[in-house]
């Protein structure tokens, strides 16, 4: 999907704008460990730093944003926690949705919705809904997702597909095998970023990410403010982005 990410913004300054931010928000358990507090007020703090996170977006111009807010691999936690995850989940949601929309922020979520119960996934139909007009900021945010499932998924519709004899094999290219990904009509990240200092991607857009720049930051998420938005993206425009072509 690169075409649909105009690349990178070149403001007036001449400084590279990551057209799309993606962030994998990690360390609110450790950020509430190390204040002796439950896990649950770092998923809480955490969800400050959401707020911040998208005020800063704006204010730096960028016009895509994915947070990864619950994986796949979170419904294996203890069931209290998913719980507590879910209702702060609902409760975002329900509260914020009406700022957000004020904002000029369009809200809409990857991944495999049909696992929360149906009040939840009605209300993040709600606010889809509310929000598909504003073109401020396009936030997406991912819950229940997994890049290895969504890949495996959009690999079985073309299969149906080619069974079905709606489609010859020797026709799937990259363009129509991303196409049935979540995120179609979304722009592939430019910078994708991780929190608390871990460097992997945990399952997260790995078939969109393929020539995202990454950046592990230190700080944990709960902690994270507009400073170091700031400095995420001055360190993407100081980077030379090639997509596999030899230097000029």
């Amino acid at each position: 999907m690169r075409e649909a990410a105009a690349a990178e913004k070149l403001p007036a300054d001449g400084v590279a704008i990551p057209a799309h931010v993606a962030i994998i928000m990690d360390g609110n358990g450790r950020w509430a460990a190390a204040r002796g507090l439950p896990r649950i007020a770092g998923h809480r703090a955490g969800a400050q730093a959401v707020r911040r996170t998208i005020e800063a977006a704006i204010r730096q111009n960028v016009g895509w944003l994915t947070l990864y807010a619950f994986s796949s691999e979170n419904w294996r936690r203890p069931l209290p926690e998913v719980i507590d995850l879910t209702g702060l989940l609902r409760h975002y949601v329900r509260s914020e949705v009406a700022e957000l929309h004020e904002s000029g922020v369009r809200m809409r979520f990857i991944g495999d919705r049909s696992r929360f119960d149906a009040d939840l996934q009605a209300d993040l139909r709600a606010a889809e809904r509310k929000t598909e007009g504003n073109t401020k900021l396009n936030l997406i945010v991912a819950l229940s997702y997994g890049s290895r499932a969504e890949i495996a998924a959009a690999a079985r519709r073309l299969a149906e597909e080619a069974r079905a004899g709606r489609l010859d094999p020797a026709s799937i290219t990259e363009d129509n095998f991303g196409g049935g990904l979540d995120t179609i009509g979304i722009p592939d990240p430019d910078l994708i970023l991780r929190t608390s200092g871990e460097q992997r991607l945990s399952n997260f857009l790995l078939w969109q990410g393929a020539y995202a720049e990454l950046l592990f930051l230190d700080v944990l998420w709960p902690d994270f403010g507009q400073a170091h938005f700031a400095e995420a993206l001055a360190e993407f425009a100081r980077r030379e982005r090639r997509f596999g072509a030899r230097p000029g």
